[in-house]
């Protein structure tokens, strides 16, 4: 094991073990902890970390972690072949937890615009600020930006939709 993988896996013991044993009073530094694990988790550890972390007591710090590293492991993995799988057995270890659910529900929305899958304009605009937000700071998608300067959530997006638009005609 090269010396990388064993600060890897020890900082993933380290993380498990800090929610386990109850180590840390404090959020913060289990926080820290859950983020550095989930760096360097494996793929098939991945569902088992994420369990661990969800018994944390302190439900919003933990659910947060998990969204952050929802949010980096999609974008990480796009729309690749690995996505579709991803977010199914994501979906099923997050249950019971809306907001992480909407978060992949979204990624997946994203996925679809970006790369011209089937998706609904309600879905998009009613979709978080973040998600519309995203779409339009990032998709050349004419009918998605489209959509995004009619009915965004806020002025800002509206705007940055137009100026989308206008970029993609020239």
């Amino acid at each position: 094991m090269t010396r990388h993988a064993a600060m890897e896996a020890e900082a993933a013991t380290e993380a498990a073990d800090a929610a386990e044993a109850g180590c840390s009073a404090d959020e913060h530094v289990r926080y820290a902890y859950y983020l550095r694990a989930f760096r360097s988790v494996p793929a098939d550890g991945e569902l088992d970390l994420v369990a661990t972390v969800l018994r944390d007591e302190d439900q919003v710090m933990a659910q947060a972690a998990v969204v952050h590293h929802v949010n980096l492991r999609a974008a990480a993995l796009g729309h690749g072949p690995d996505f579709t799988g991803w977010v199914t057995a994501m979906t099923e270890a997050v249950e019971g937890r809306p907001f992480i659910l909407q978060r992949i529900r979204e990624w997946s929305l994203s996925a679809a615009i970006t790369h011209g899958g089937p998706w609904d304009a309600d879905a998009l605009t009613s979709a978080s600020y973040w998600l519309q937000r995203r779409v339009a700071e990032t998709t050349t998608s004419p009918r998605a930006l489209a959509v995004l300067s009619q009915d965004g959530g806020t002025r800002r997006i509206r705007n940055l939709a137009k100026a989308g638009r206008l970029k993609n005609r020239c």
